[in-house]
């Protein structure tokens, strides 16, 4: 669109021009134009916005980003001329968009901006140019490149948060339905929930610490040893075991061939760069020790877990009892499935109202099967 990049909007007519027709536009293109160029500007800001708080690559990437929206502002600049008028306010889409970047530049703005642009209208307003509607499509893609980034830059522990707190919903709000529903006191129900906190909690954080401990364990049993540096000196040449070593470990039989003469010092000299790997040096000691993480990620569990785990049972603590405490506890837990689901949408890509009431969906259908059952059972019982 760089042959829209300069223009004088006061050269148009005071009335305007639709470049697709030469016509004069009627009152709902001069509408539809005005709300096109809010939007550019408010998503020209965001980027700018955002690379404000970023350096190097994505800085760079995000003042283009910002530049583009200004060639597209330009084009209904040039469309509207004269009837451009007074700005316009942008949609409440890219209003928030802008709050949330000048305020947080998180990766949640990326994960936004990203269906933002998935859902530009110019691939179906003739008024657009198709450099136009062709550059929101790859807007899209830049974006959630950098969203990506974001994503992989989060921390684990706030990916178990999450998941760890959805459980503790879930399954504790289950539990405590399926108890009353038996016709228990509300103490035994109270009771019946921290029991469940307490033993999901340290299941999690039990699980927790066996998964990390065991995974590096396993890596720890898969890298290689440097017995080829103590070994190799003593290796017979006619028939050299290390090169199956050096093919064991994935590589081509040429340069498991090179490798070995230079272990073997048949030649000390790097004469095929291509070829020739870093020695293998002592591995540095893991700044985080296999234990010590372990624990952190056990701990982590524990919490998250018992963060869920604990709002099924906030009624009952605050001496609530019979239908009302349920229909409290369902009302908390589903709001919490709420912000949850809607958390994993925007980590993903996706809808977060989808994902929300996806997750509302699915925790509250839990909750009422195990309420059935419970009364079955309670039935049976009486």
């Amino acid at each position: 669109m760089s042959q829209h990049a300069k223009f004088d909007p006061l050269s148009e007519t005071a009335a305007g021009v639709d470049a697709s027709s030469g016509t004069t536009p009627s009152a709902a293109d001069v509408k539809r134009w005005r709300q096109y160029l809010a939007d550019e500007r408010a998503e020209a800001a965001v980027y700018r916005d955002l690379a404000q708080s970023r350096t190097g690559e994505e800085r760079a990437i995000l003042l283009a980003l910002a530049e583009a929206e200004g060639r597209h502002e330009a084009h209904w600049l040039k469309l509207l001329g004269g009837q451009a008028g007074k700005p316009r306010r942008a949609s409440a889409r890219s209003r928030l968009l802008g709050f949330l970047a000048r305020h947080f530049g998180s990766v949640f703005v990326l994960a936004l901006a990203q269906r933002a642009e998935g859902r530009s209208p110019y691939t179906r307003d003739p008024s657009a140019t198709p450099a136009m509607a062709a550059d929101e499509q790859i807007h899209e893609e830049v974006v959630r490149g950098l969203a990506t980034r974001g994503r992989n830059r989060l921390a684990g522990t706030f990916r178990a948060a999450v998941f760890g707190a959805n459980d503790g919903l879930v399954s504790n709000l289950s539990l405590v339905m399926g108890m009353a529903a038996t016709g228990v006191t509300s103490t035994v129900v109270l009771l019946s929930g921290i029991a469940g906190l307490l033993a999901g909690a340290f299941s999690m954080g039990a699980g927790e610490f066996v998964s990390v401990r065991s995974q590096r364990e396993l890596l720890a049993a898969t890298r290689p040893t440097q017995v080829t540096l103590a070994a190799a000196p003593q290796l017979d040449i006619e028939h050299n075991e290390l090169l199956l070593v050096y093919l064991a470990r994935g590589m081509s039989r040429e340069a498991a061939e090179h490798r070995v003469a230079e272990r073997m010092g048949l030649f000390s000299c790097d004469c095929d760069p291509s070829l020739s790997l870093q020695p293998e040096l002592p591995r540095a000691a893991d700044e985080h020790e296999a234990v010590g993480t372990a624990w952190g990620a056990a701990l982590s569990s524990f919490c998250f877990f018992a963060s869920g785990a604990i709002v099924p049972i906030i009624p009952f603590l605050f001496g609530m009892t019979g239908t009302g405490a349920l229909v409290v506890a369902a009302v908390l837990v589903g709001i919490a499935l709420l912000a949850t689901g809607g958390i994993v949408g925007l980590l993903s890509g996706t809808s977060p109202l989808t994902r929300g009431l996806r997750q509302l969906a699915i925790g509250l259908g839990a909750a009422g099967v195990t309420y059935l059952l419970g009364m079955a059972f309670g039935a049976v019982i009486a």
